[in-house]
């Protein structure tokens, strides 16, 4: 290695241009999903070592040439470089969502461009990620708008420390080399403590992990790293030298694009592999002056690769919205063709924006003067911001119950009796007549997405293990109803028979913790979930020790489980496991109630109720829907379990479909608040008919 010595001075560095466009071209191909670069995602993670790197870069040179650090010349070229391409994308998938989106997930965009255009898109995310319920909805066509407030968060705090270090330094009439060893120091511990609390967030809350900017600084610290390393001339000796870790880092990058996938637990320790590959390629590149670089160096500097990098950034802002929308307004996923279509769209789109909307902004005399620069963040913010309340408004506008279409009833049928069964055929009949939506809904659409049942206890992870009493305070009888996600949307139903019939009521729910006692998989990361086989326990302890005088059963099916150590996917597998696995639970649980049934899984419809509902124009018959044929299959193997071991079974089929159809409305009630779980209003309204089915509703 070189020794340390004069600051090594570095221009424009087309190897890194490369860099960037090996970093997008990645992140669109896993997007687009080729199937050969499942992990492609970590083309963010370069960028993230890049930015690091230049940003440190352009800062340390600046204080060390001039003993000072012009912030507001900082912030400027940020604005420049970030704000206009940006704005631009943002507005229009705003737009596009107006004509494209159905109205909730145009109000749902406009709530993410909010949070997009304060740069805290990433926390947004964090909060949806760990959101159970949002699970089934579709991704954001801002949802890339993470990383850049992952970046933005970096940029308003590193420069700030740069500051501090070489002021620090400055005050006590010490070297400048001295602040340059003061950031390094910090950089080691800063970065350091991020990539801790990356390998244990991951493990424990990967969905919000992915998106943290705590979980992702040592990546940007990585690249600061390297870039003070350059600075103080600690760089490798020789072409080869250079040429053997640049070709060792690409392939550290290429083998993570590889090998990873959507199941792959990251960031954690998982990103050490595509983030020091890129360190190792940034530092490598620094070792040799322009004539003498590496083959590694000289393959990034093509020019179709220099221009690609050119366009890297409007080409990631534009990439995500461009394959989410038309995915989202077809309600499946592109073909083959229409991919190649979208990148081919995207390819144009950030060209036009990289000479029109970056170019003049970053190079126009116009926008030279730091403080009239500055004015790009009120703007841009107040024109994302307008735009975002505009959809809004329009959308909900949209959504309002203004027509006179009025509630189907059985009456107007002629069908006999007033019972749920009557009512889910009527509402298959006007399906079948074509009859409009009723314009009054129970709930709001607006409200769907948060219609979720409350209960005094929701054992989540990290949640604790107690006992919460409900149902009727006077109660001589005891109630338990144990299940996941499912059965906590039964609980509206469960509280009012247990009111009336006079028990006192326990809700043993855990969201994902299938009832069936299985080694079941995580559902986000596919990894081992010792906290459900916890609660597996902790259930059977408490039904030993309430002595129930009903117990009550209901989940969704098993997706993935454990084996030895090893995850099966296998669907044939995993029903033969979750047979097993219901039946070592009835085998369990009996005993310890004195009456135990099984209430079947609700039939899942194929459709997403509120994106189908809030689609303008449509109808009753739009959606009504045939039950998915795979929870017709795993309703049918749960009820034959529970026939097999003498559980009593209440199947709740007839109250939601008939004639092989399932209504998204029933009446005027929304049936579900999405494919697979009941709404609360539908809920409720199946209490008399649960309790008949039990045998305890009064009367």
């Amino acid at each position: 290695m070189d020794s340390p010595g004069t600051p090594r001075t570095t221009g424009f560095r087309d190897d890194v241009q490369g860099m960037r466009a090996l970093a997008v071209l990645t992140v669109i191909a896993a997007h687009a999903g080729v199937s050969f670069l499942p992990g492609g995602y970590v083309g963010v993670d370069v960028f993230f070592v890049i930015s690091g790197f230049l940003i440190t870069q352009l800062l340390v040179r600046e204080a060390a040439r001039s003993g000072r650090l012009s912030l507001a010349g900082f912030y400027a070229r940020r604005a420049r470089r970030i704000l206009p391409a940006a704005g631009v994308v943002l507005v229009a998938t705003l737009v596009a969502s107006l004509v494209w989106l159905s109205v909730l997930e145009a109000i749902d965009l406009a709530k993410d461009a909010w949070w997009s255009a304060v740069f805290a898109a990433n926390v947004r995310f964090a909060q949806e990620g760990v959101d159970y319920f949002s699970a089934e909805e579709a991704p954001s066509p801002v949802q890339h708008y993470w990383s850049l407030a992952v970046e933005e968060q970096f940029y308003l705090v590193w420069p700030l420390l740069v500051a501090l270090c070489f002021w620090w330094a400055a005050r006590r009439s010490l070297d400048r080399a001295v602040a340059v060893r003061a950031l390094v120091a910090l950089i080691v511990v800063l970065g350091a403590l991020s990539l801790v609390w990356s390998v244990a967030r991951t493990g424990s809350e990967p969905e919000s992990a992915y998106f943290s900017s705590l979980t992702r600084a040592w990546e940007l610290a990585v690249g600061a790293g390297v870039a003070l390393a350059v600075h103080a001339g600690r760089t490798l000796r020789g072409r080869v030298a250079a040429d053997v870790v640049a070709w060792a880092g690409l392939a550290a990058i290429v083998v993570a694009c590889v090998a990873y996938d959507e199941a792959t637990p990251f960031p954690g320790s998982a990103a050490l592999l595509p983030v020091l590959g890129a360190g190792a390629v940034l530092w490598a590149g620094a070792a040799t002056t322009a004539g003498e670089r590496g083959s590694a160096a000289r393959l990034l500097s093509v020019a179709p690769l220099r221009h690609v990098g050119d366009w890297s950034y409007s080409l990631y802002l534009w990439h995500w919205p461009l394959l989410v929308v038309p995915a989202t307004a077809l309600g499946r996923d592109l073909t083959a063709g229409e991919t190649l279509l979208v990148v081919a769209a995207t390819f144009g789109l950030a060209l036009l924006t990289f000479r029109l909307v970056e170019t003049p902004f970053r190079t126009g005399a116009t926008w030279n003067r730091p403080r009239r620069t500055l004015l790009l963040y009120p703007a841009f913010l107040a024109v994302v911001a307008m735009t975002a309340t505009a959809t809004w408004a329009w959308s909900e506008y949209r959504v309002g119950e203004r027509g006179g279409d009025p509630a189907i009833t059985a009456e107007q049928y002629g069908i006999g009796g007033d019972g749920p069964a009557a009512l889910v055929r009527a509402s298959v009949l006007a399906a079948r007549d074509d009859r409009p939506l009723p314009s009054d809904l129970t709930p709001d659409l607006v409200d769907l997405e948060d219609d979720v049942a409350q209960v005094d206890c929701l054992y989540e992870d990290g949640a604790p293990l107690e006992l919460c009493p409900q149902g009727s305070d006077e109660g001589t009888r005891t109630l338990v109803v144990v299940g996941d996600s499912h059965a906590l949307a039964w609980t509206p139903a469960f509280e009012e028979v247990a009111e009336r019939a006079g028990y006192r009521a326990y809700y043993l729910v855990k969201p994902q913790c299938a009832a069936a006692l299985v080694e079941i998989a995580a559902s986000f990361t596919q990894e081992p979930w010792p906290a459900c086989q916890d609660f597996h326990a902790w259930t059977e302890e408490q039904l030993g020790g309430l002595d129930p005088d009903l117990l009550v059963v209901t989940s969704a099916p098993v997706n993935a489980y454990f084996a030895d150590g090893v995850l099966v996917r296998d669907a044939a597998a995993v029903e033969a496991e979750t047979a097993a696995g219901l039946e070592r639970m009835f085998e369990a649980y009996r005993p310890l109630a004195a009456r135990t049934v099984l209430l079947a899984d609700v039939p899942r419809l194929t459709i997403d109720p509120a994106v189908c509902l809030s689609t303008p124009g449509a109808r009753m018959a739009d959606c009504t829907v045939p039950a998915d044929d795979v929870s017709l299959d795993t309703r049918a193997m749960s009820t034959a379990v529970a026939a097999a071991n003498g559980v009593e079974v209440v199947d709740p089929a007839p109250w939601l479909c008939a004639e092989g159809l399932c209504p998204a409305v029933v009446g005027s009630t929304i049936a579900y608040r999405d494919k697979g779980h009941l709404s609360v209003a539908r809920s409720r309204e199946l209490a008399e008919p649960l309790g008949r089915a039990l045998g305890i509703w009064p009367g």
